[in-house]
């Protein structure tokens, strides 16, 4: 639900904000948490055997180890539906071309990133949900470093590309290139090795900032990237599972591993894991539509031009915020 507030930041109601948190976290995203997470999930690696001795999930089981599938591309999915329906900020396009609108305090920005990478080492190490049954230390080990590596190749990548193609150094684009690549790498932290989560994470950083301009040329106004961060990036973290999962470390049930490996079953893997990419879309996009639009319909959704132009803090919450 956090995801989705920076989508639509600056023009949504609080009674919106309300709404949709809960209707997201009491039912759109524990569907998808059930079938990949519980142990009776058609989608589920931790899925018991049926009675004929066969696991009952998908082929195996999808590896979405920490949720780049489960957690951030759904919340970036529900974010674009949300972005798209309630529409841009006053004057953020004019004759179809996009006005920059730059956030206020650099400093803060950092200062969040910051926040987020340490906060990422409980998020990703603290999946394996304990430390002292054997191999529990190594996989949370693994999962430290291969977040710091995937994170500091999206944010040099998306510099880079920024530098490149827009001729500056750009913090705010190291920012959301840093979260990408933490994105990107949050579903198999613990199952692809070190070498190859740094290449996770400098092409997590290339889907970002393409995922990023994709967006504003479809004139959908998302403050925070949050699509390209979390929906974007989420997606190909969890197509790289399919790709690079190390079959030293990976636990489908049925023992398939990345495509990167081969193998009698390469390629099973990936396409559990891209099978379960467009279901959980599928499920994100409709019900998450069909939110928004029932709150837009309601006069729910979106605060009227004379409050955004004020600000929501001084009309609504009864002073500035600055």
């Amino acid at each position: 639900a956090t995801i989705v507030s920076g989508a639509v930041a600056e023009r949504a109601q609080l009674i919106a904000y309300l709404v949709y948190t809960c209707a997201i976290t009491m039912f759109v995203y524990p569907v998808v948490v059930h079938w990949v997470w519980s142990s009776g999930g058609w989608l589920s690696a931790f899925n018991g055997a049926g009675e004929d001795g066969a696991n009952v999930a998908l082929r195996g089981g999808m590896i979405d180890f920490a949720g780049s599938g489960v957690v951030h591309m759904t919340g970036g999915v529900a974010a674009l539906c949300g972005a798209a329906i309630i529409g841009p900020r006053s004057g953020r396009f004019v004759e179809r071309k996009p006005v920059p609108m730059p956030g206020h305090s650099t400093v803060l920005q950092v200062l969040g990133t910051f926040i987020l990478w340490m906060g990422w080492y409980g998020f990703n190490p603290g999946s394996t949900l304990g430390i002292a049954p054997a191999g529990y230390a190594m996989h949370a080990a693994r999962s430290v470093v291969t977040t710091t590596l995937a994170a500091a190749g999206g944010g040099v990548t998306v510099v880079a590309l920024g530098r490149v193609t827009g001729g500056i150094w750009d913090v705010g684009l190291v920012c959301n290139g840093i979260l990408g690549g933490l994105v990107s790498i949050t579903a198999g932290c613990s199952t692809i090795t070190c070498g190859l989560s740094l290449l996770t994470g400098v092409l997590g950083g290339g889907v970002y900032f393409g995922a990023s301009k994709l967006v504003v040329r479809a004139l959908i106004d998302d403050p925070l990237d949050a699509f390209a961060v979390h929906g974007a990036c989420g997606f190909w973290g969890v197509v790289a599972v399919g790709l690079f999962a190390s079959p030293d470390y990976g636990y489908n049930a049925e023992g398939a591993a990345g495509l990167f490996y081969g193998g009698p079953k390469a390629g099973v893997l990936l396409g559990v894991q891209l099978c379960g990419i467009v279901v959980q879309i599928l499920w994100t996009s409709v019900t998450s539509s069909t939110l928004f639009f029932a709150l837009k319909a309601a006069r729910l959704l979106r605060i009227d031009v004379a409050t955004e132009e004020d600000g929501i803090d001084v009309e609504k919450h009864g002073g500035p915020g600055y």
